[in-house]
């Protein structure tokens, strides 16, 4: 890993509350909590399902180093770490900086007895509660975008994963070619607030996803802040028209 800090990218600061005092991870943590009850709805919803798909790809970039232990930061409900039992894991560590979501989340692992298989604890992205070089693999879903200091969150991953461990991080990204680009535009702007407002009861989540979204690094730029937090062979794999970008990288 590079001893020396990365430098910060330049994109604009997003916020879900603009006008509020506090930090970001407070706001994204508060926000979170308030939708947690409908994420799970509204994420399939908003995705038209195409979302299992993705986190399907994700998991499949990790089967040739067979992870016995493997964390996935920014859980959520768990969706992506239960998906990650396809990999025959000793145990999957989930961490979120939202207990609410996480509340969902256990709930769904009780449901399905799989709570002896998987972990959901809170866990900061920046400061993770692991020893060095303790985790396999590590998987994102949807989540980098939102920690308060990209590079920070990236570093403290890769701390905890061993030397040639992997990780596969899913990110929103903005679609290049014409008519998708468009379409998707007027989809993010106009149609995902009005529904994720109506669904969730909370006007900011879906208001801050798109505009987090255009501020958000991607591609060949979020590549390059990977590389400079300790990561090689690192490749960007956009799906489904460039609506979704698949990020895989190893631990140099």
């Amino acid at each position: 890993m590079n001893s020396a800090l990365p430098t910060q990218h330049n994109s604009t600061k997003v916020l879900p509350l603009p006008d509020s005092d506090l930090s970001k991870k407070e706001q994204v943590a508060g926000m979170f909590d308030r939708i947690a009850k409908r994420y799970d709805f509204l994420n399939h919803l908003l995705s038209m399902g195409i979302d299992k798909g993705w986190r399907k790809k994700a998991i499949n970039t990790l089967k040739d180093i067979n992870p016995k232990k493997i964390l996935d930061v920014a859980t959520g409900t768990g969706d992506l770490a239960i998906a990650s039992l396809r990999l025959n894991p000793d145990h999957i560590t989930g961490v979120d900086i939202s207990e609410g979501m996480m509340e969902i989340g256990r709930k769904k692992l009780a449901d399905k007895n799989l709570s002896d298989k998987i972990t959901l604890q809170y866990g900061d992205s920046e400061a993770l509660p692991f020893e060095q070089g303790y985790f396999d693999a590590i998987t994102c879903a949807y989540g980098v975008r939102n920690f308060e200091h990209l590079e920070k969150g990236l570093s403290d991953m890769n701390r905890v994963l061993r030397k040639g461990g992997k990780v596969a991080i899913l990110e929103f990204s903005q679609p290049k070619k014409f008519p998708v680009k468009q379409l998707y535009q007027f989809y993010f702007r106009y149609i995902l607030p009005t529904l994720g407002k109506t669904v969730s009861k909370d006007a900011t989540a879906y208001t801050y996803l798109p505009q987090s979204v255009a501020a958000f690094p991607e591609g060949d730029k979020f590549c390059a802040i990977m590389q400079q937090c300790g990561y090689k062979n690192v490749k960007a794999r956009p799906l489904t028209f460039g609506i979704t970008t698949l990020y895989t990288g190893e631990k140099a």
